[in-house]
């Protein structure tokens, strides 16, 4: 924004705020409050002698709760003893709630899944000359993988951390993350 831009919407603004202020005030002649409230028509309620009824608050204040003591916020199936019937109750009713199951059972958890397993051995890894990121060594077969810290390798996994001994590394189809150890590979493996 250049310069003269500036200095004329400073000088709008300067001419603009009397204008709202002298608006927003109630003294001023010519200028009536927009947001100041029409009292005269306000007429309060006929309430001949209003005394707090104390014999209602004490009803409401003994009344006992006799429900089935069921957790609102959770979303399973209430425990078997709230659906006996209580005394004075139609057993109607409670046959009603046994059948009908208002909440659904939530199956049991799945097990949990096995730990990804890597397709390539990790067998060494390097700091960058003048640098402090690390690179790690993968051997897929006959090929060797030089990957960086946060680098994806092999399509499906990512380098999170190399460490001294191991690797961890995050599978991004699935977001899991795991740990491979660092294995000591024999000479002609490497060198052939």
């Amino acid at each position: 924004m250049s310069r003269r831009t500036q200095i004329a919407v400073l000088v709008t603004l300067l001419v603009i705020l009397p204008v709202v202020y002298l608006w927003t005030r109630n003294d001023v002649p010519g200028f009536q409050g927009v947001l100041q409230a029409d009292t005269s028509r306000f007429t309060p309620l006929d309430v001949q002698a209003p005394d707090l009824r104390l014999d209602l608050l004490k009803r409401i204040h003994d009344t006992v709760y006799t429900g089935s003591n069921r957790d609102i916020f959770n979303g399973s199936a209430p425990p078997p003893s709230a659906n006996k019937p209580q005394p004075g109750q139609p057993a109607q009713i409670v046959a009603r709630k046994i059948v009908g199951a208002p909440y659904p059972i939530k199956p049991p958890p799945e097990p949990p899944l096995p730990p990804p397993v890597l397709p390539a051995q990790f067998f060494g890894y390097a700091t960058r000359p003048g640098g402090t990121r690390r690179v790690a060594f993968f051997l897929q077969g006959e090929d060797v993988l030089v990957v960086a810290e946060g680098d994806p390798f092999l399509g499906n996994y990512r380098l999170a951390r190399i460490g001294n001994e191991s690797a961890d590394v995050e599978e991004m189809s699935s977001g899991r993350h795991f740990t491979v150890q660092l294995e000591r590979l024999p000479d002609e493996a490497v060198n052939p």
